[in-house]
């Protein structure tokens, strides 16, 4: 009787792990040959009470950039909406008549949002305040998160052999721009006549070279990121031109440019494109810019960098605060940010556990948060997770469709779901859904993530049914084909809308 009863129990866990998917999700999955058992959706009330799907969840699998779904909903709980980074500014010398003599400290603070024009608003406030010229150099403190000089510069921990797209970049506690300069290909009518393709990237730093060789393809658009090739120079960026000195990591002024070539074709029919590369190191970057926007502005400065923390006695002159996490956790999750997603996390780590900031003291910050959250009168006690960098740019990540389910029932049922739920995606509007589903009942009813490497494709979210209720959905692919899948994930998307 025992071994009966045993036996009923196994079949019916089977059935529960292996529920019949939707008849369009299954055929859409047959069409792209995907086995059912490469997938797992849950999709249940967003209060948790009722479940209408699972299939497969227990499994622990990687979600890709879905990923983010937890790392901003744990910033959000953990740090509030209204934290902010700062980013100060001391002395180390005399001001005299708006002369600084002695260095000039930018002592950082991960903020993932400082663009240049941030930049440019610090520089000009410090001028202000009556520092135009600097008779030193110019020091960065970065000790707030853990550096590996040589882990940046050697290994580039590089992501499919990319080393220069940008979301391959480091995380840094002084990032600017997020170290990316944005190409952009262009060819309009102008440019046909004189036979050229035009590359503009979209902050111009003189230490940047392009040699562009591109040429005009006539005829349709087609597959025009496969139709041209790049390449670095590293020599010219200067990468091994650093000198290790007392106090720091000097950068010699022998770090002149970085070239940038450009071959293959481009068709006019393509309009703008767009590739973002990172060309310099967040050193680099930081002082290349620095220097551009300080002499802008009218200041003088002819000093090199110094990468060391800032000094006991140096004074401070300002303060600059970042916008809010819950505006720049928007940029995360709208679209997929992944080098923010890194900032982010050891922002939590920072704030939560000790300095210097590391990523396995964020993923240890983030368990213990969970921990203290429930789902049906349970702790959020996940073995299954794992969390490298929180971005989901990973191949060691993982979670379960259950559990994720379960923190975005957590989430939606918690003070900071307005701004969790608003930096999603928008279906059919904005963000990386814009162009999905248009011409369905479900469009602009539903605000989910995606998320997508080699062999992983992954949506996430909530969904608003035609009973105007909300859902959780979460289907995560884990096959060589699962970039084919996108059919099936619309046809639960859309089978979640209408299913009563």
């Amino acid at each position: 009787m025992k071994k009966i009863f045993t036996a009923l129990v196994f079949i019916s866990v089977s059935l529960s792990a292996y529920a019949e998917l939707p008849s369009t999700v299954a055929e859409a999955l047959k069409k792209a040959g995907i086995p059912q058992e490469s997938v797992a959706v849950v999709v249940r009330s967003a209060d948790g009470a009722h479940t209408s799907l699972t299939h497969n969840a227990a499994s622990s699998l990687n979600p890709a950039s879905v990923m983010k779904l937890l790392t901003t909903n744990a910033a959000l709980d953990l740090l509030t909406p209204a934290y902010r980074w700062k980013t100060e500014i001391y002395q180390n010398g005399v001001v005299n008549n708006g002369v600084l003599t002695g260095d000039l400290i930018i002592k950082a603070y991960g903020d993932p949002s400082f663009k240049a024009q941030e930049f440019w608003r610090l520089l000009m406030t410090l001028q202000q305040a009556g520092i135009r010229e600097i008779n030193g150099n110019l020091l960065i403190d970065k000790s707030y998160f853990t550096y590996d000089m040589v882990k940046n510069i050697a290994n580039k921990n590089t992501f499919d052999n990319e080393p220069w797209r940008a979301y391959n970049a480091m995380p840094s506690a002084f990032l600017v721009n997020g170290r990316n300069t944005s190409f952009k290909f262009v060819a309009d009518a102008g440019d046909v006549a004189n036979n050229r393709v035009r590359i503009e990237p979209d902050f111009v730093l003189p230490e940047l070279q392009i040699i562009n060789n591109l040429q005009l393809m006539p005829g349709a658009c087609g597959d025009w990121r496969n139709l041209l090739t790049y390449s670095i120079n590293a020599q010219e960026a200067g990468l091994n031109e650093r000198e290790a000195k007392e106090g720091g990591t000097q950068i010699s002024e022998k770090m002149s440019s970085a070239i940038a070539t450009f071959n293959g074709s481009f068709s006019p029919d393509c309009g703008e494109r767009y590739l973002e590369l990172s060309v310099f190191d967040d050193e680099q970057y930081a002082f290349y810019t620095f220097k551009k926007l300080w002499l802008e502005l009218g200041g003088k400065f002819s000093g090199q960098l110094k990468i060391q923390e800032k000094p006991d006695r140096a004074v401070k002159v300002l303060e600059q605060l970042s916008e809010p996490l819950a505006y720049v956790v928007r940029d995360i999750n709208k679209w997929s940010n992944n080098l923010m997603a890194r900032q982010l996390l050891l922002t939590i780590a920072a704030e939560k556990t000790s300095l210097p900031a590391t990523e396995i003291n964020g993923a240890m910050a983030i368990k213990a948060w969970l921990a203290g959250k429930s789902f049906d009168g349970k702790s959020l006690n996940f073995d299954d997770l794992v969390i490298e960098n929180g971005s989901g740019l990973s191949r060691k990540e993982r979670i379960s469709a259950e559990h994720l389910s379960q923190m975005l029932v957590s989430a939606y049922n918690s003070p900071v779901m307005p701004e969790f739920m608003s930096s999603l995606p928008i279906l059919s509007l904005d963000g990386t859904m814009k162009k999905r589903l248009k011409d369905s009942p479900v469009s602009a009813r539903a605000h989910l993530k995606t998320g997508s490497l080699d062999g992983v494709s992954s949506v996430a979210g909530y969904v608003l049914d035609k009973q105007n209720k909300r859902q959780v959905l979460v289907m995560m692919v884990n096959d060589v084909k699962a970039g084919a899948s996108k059919a099936a994930q619309d046809a639960l998307i859309e089978w979640v809308y209408s299913h009563p």
